[in-house]
């Protein structure tokens, strides 16, 4: 068992770091403001082949892994949130077309997604149901040779970009769930005002709305009336970004809490020299170790997984230990500032509402709990 790092592992997290650092904390205080990031991020990020890192070098993409994504991502996390939500959504949407999509399929949509020039989003929740995909509402209807499908997505991720959704509706002929890849902008595709979030600023969360939108029969993903393993796969593998962007939360809090101790002082000296701070930088250092273990052993699982149910079983723990550890170090981390923690002139303030999202997204952590209870219990 190792827990090293490879050298090439290495050279793109500090290639991913240094990119955070020069490009994306200059424009942090935009991105936060505007709920939006700007173009040239999005470029840069293409060019560093963030956008297609795990996928197939056949596609256009990277070919490094899972457990490289986790590592770069982690990386841009610890900057902004935003940028890391876009890449996070865009490799699932693109993942389930890598996983389930037909040759045609992939040549069409992922070179292009794998270069950032196409944005990729993955659709299954709805207003009224919220993330069950057993409750989906969204029809599609054969009309010869397409399908026509109507319905409301809610909280979608990169809705407002052009390229591939991959969108779950209900086959009205078989009453059974079949995921589609909907290109978005097509007619009858609109798309709300993106949500404001508590943390997470720009990466957007719009609601997606389908009028009569009409697809041929060849966008089929997998097997018609057999989108619950996309779904099932879209629910684990969603996780492994997830987990990356909470992961960069918990890093950055660790790092200000450190600064802030050394250099905050108590009567000529720092803060530091007090028991309870160094007890509580003991505690966060630890949270993230544990926590950047269990998401990166998440994504070396991906890379040799083909049992999405197993996976998930994984990906539901990995979930709730660093979603619940990042919001936890990141409290502690607000604690050791006092007073100047509340104040948004502190970067810390931002990381904490950051940390907010985590537990939330991707499936709240009681779900997850009796996810993981269930494999035990009930297998």
């Amino acid at each position: 068992m190792d827990f090293t790092l490879t050298k090439e592992q290495l050279l793109i997290q500090k290639m991913a770091r240094d990119y955070a650092e020069q490009y994306i904390q200059p424009l942090v205080e935009r991105i936060e403001s505007e709920n939006a990031v700007p173009k040239e991020v999005i470029e840069g990020l293409a060019e560093l082949d963030l956008f297609g890192m795990p996928m197939p070098e056949a596609y256009g993409g990277a070919g490094a892994g899972y457990d490289t994504y986790v590592v770069a991502l982690e990386q841009i996390a610890r900057i902004s949130c935003g940028p890391a939500m876009i890449i996070s959504a865009h490799t699932l949407g693109l993942g389930a077309i890598n996983n389930f999509g037909t040759e045609e399929q992939k040549q069409r949509y992922m070179p292009k997604c794998c270069r950032g020039e196409h944005i990729a989003s993955f659709a299954f929740t709805e207003p009224g149901t919220g993330s069950d995909p057993k409750q989906i509402t969204t029809t599609a209807v054969r009309d010869g040779n397409h399908f026509v499908i109507n319905g409301t997505k809610r909280f979608i991720s990169n809705g407002t970009y052009p390229g591939p959704v991959v969108l779950f509706a209900r086959d009205q002929e078989n009453g059974k769930i079949t995921a589609f890849i909907v290109e978005k902008f097509c007619e009858g595709y609109s798309v709300s005002k993106p949500w404001e979030k508590v943390g997470w600023h720009g990466g957007d969360l719009v609601d997606i709305y389908l009028k009569n939108v009409r697809i041929p029969a060849e966008n089929v993903l997998g097997e018609r009336g057999y989108g619950y393993p996309i779904l099932q796969y879209g629910i684990a593998f969603g996780k492994i970004g997830m987990n990356a962007i909470a992961l960069g939360t918990l890093l950055a809090a660790y790092e200000e809490a450190v600064t802030y101790a050394k250099e905050k002082t108590h009567r000529g000296e720092p803060i530091a020299k007090f028991q309870t701070i160094q007890l509580r930088i003991a505690d966060i250092a630890m949270k993230y170790e544990a926590s950047r273990w269990v998401a990166y052993r998440l994504g070396c699982l991906a890379n040799q997984t083909k049992d999405y149910a197993d996976f998930a079983r994984e990906a539901a723990m990995a979930k709730v230990i660093v979603a619940e550890n990042a919001f936890s170090a990141t409290r502690i981390a607000l604690d050791i500032h006092g007073s100047y923690g509340l104040m948004t002139d502190y970067k810390i303030s931002r990381l904490y509402r950051d940390a907010v999202m985590g537990p939330q997204i991707e499936g709240v952590i009681d779900m997850q709990k009796i996810i993981v209870a269930g494999s035990i219990l009930f297998k």
